[in-house]
């Protein structure tokens, strides 16, 4: 009964998503399956309360969305990377560094001037690594809803204003050219079964082999981890696949539209605008760091931002992909930055909840 209620969210809110989607491409929107199935979804589920308990894309659907997606994010990079690698240094050690300074930004601000509670400013401010941090948030605090509403308002507010800053900056030609690239990757139907096959067992046998070694979020840094050395080491070469980067999109959209439509303004305004206050100011100090490379290096400042930007994994490198940036420099960032937030959370938590003790 679960799994048949499951399956009608994915197909109800999978039509949404890929109409909205379909609209917004035609007229020419930025990643329109990303942005149309996060807004079209939001706005059916918000404006008809009765479609509402239909929308959602369950967890046994999403986790391998972001598997086979994780494989084809490995599939950008490649032997001649590694020359590259070394020259990322001082970015890495940029973003690293940029990466505590918004943490402790963030909860002056939350605690100092909006008087939350240390842990719960902490895991509000924390700039991913999401997953993680709400199951902590279910175990160190009582109001893991609002962490949970903090992390989304980040999430939508990087989705709805980086798309929007590429196509300001890159021009209509830019978004046209993004939008008829993801129609010219190889279809499913277009690739040998032998092709397939090794696109279904890598994103298997790398879940798999983070599971065994307790990797954090085994079902994205798995088969991410396994692409990228089969792909660099030239064992494997798998191209993008037009259906699955568009499922991906309506997947992560969808999802994140109708967790959206659940809020109750009313009751969470308040902490909405905290959280919208707090992404701010998190997206300022990573511009600022990106300006910083951008002058001192002279990078590209689009490729930096998206490389910094604290979006999500998935996310932000899928926004790469579709606009034609470097998505192994975007990606070997993004999963730096998380996994020195994931390491950093056992220490820290107690750490914090020491310091809260002598006040409780």
């Amino acid at each position: 009964m679960g799994v048949a209620k499951d399956c009608l969210k994915i197909v109800v809110t999978s039509a949404v998503a890929l109409t909205a989607g379909l609209i917004c491409e035609s007229v020419r929107v930025p990643a329109p399956y990303l942005m149309g199935s996060l807004f079209g979804v939001w706005v059916v589920g918000g404006s008809l309360p009765a479609v509402q308990p239909y929308l959602g894309i369950a967890r046994w659907f999403h986790v391998p969305v972001v598997m086979g997606l994780s494989v084809l994010i490995g599939t950008s990079f490649n032997p001649e990377l590694i020359a590259y690698i070394n020259g990322w240094a001082a970015t890495l050690g940029v973003m690293m560094v940029t990466t505590a300074i918004a943490t402790i930004v963030g909860m002056f601000w939350l605690i100092r001037i909006r008087h939350y509670p240390i842990t719960e400013a902490f895991l509000c401010s924390v700039p991913g690594g999401q997953a993680e941090i709400l199951i902590i948030a279910r175990e160190h605090t009582e109001k893991e809803y609002v962490v949970a509403l903090f992390h989304l308002v980040r999430v939508v507010l990087v989705f709805c204003s980086t798309p929007l800053l590429l196509a300001v900056t890159q021009g209509h030609l830019a978004v046209a050219q993004s939008n008829f690239a993801l129609h010219q990757m190889p279809t499913f139907l277009s690739l040998p079964l032998s092709v397939l096959s090794m696109f279904l067992m890598t994103a298997l046998a790398g879940y798999l082999i983070a599971r065994l070694l307790h990797m954090p979020m085994p079902h994205l840094l798995g088969p991410l981890c396994l692409s990228i050395v089969l792909h660099v080491t030239g064992a494997l070469d798998i191209p993008r696949i037009s259906e699955f980067v568009i499922l991906a999109q309506v997947a992560i959209g969808g999802a994140i539209g109708a967790r959206l439509a659940q809020v109750q303004f009313r009751e969470l305004y308040s902490y909405i605008a905290d959280a919208v206050a707090s992404a701010v100011i998190m997206l300022v100090v990573y511009a600022i760091s990106a300006l910083f490379l951008n002058a001192l290096f002279d990078l590209d400042l689009l490729k930096l931002w998206l490389a910094f930007v604290p979006g999500g994994l998935y996310e932000v490198t899928l926004l790469a992909l579709l606009f034609g940036f470097d998505v192994a420099f975007v990606a070997v960032h993004h999963t730096i930055r998380i996994m020195f937030i994931i390491l950093s959370l056992p220490v820290l938590i107690p750490t914090l909840k020491r310091l809260i003790r002598p006040n409780g």
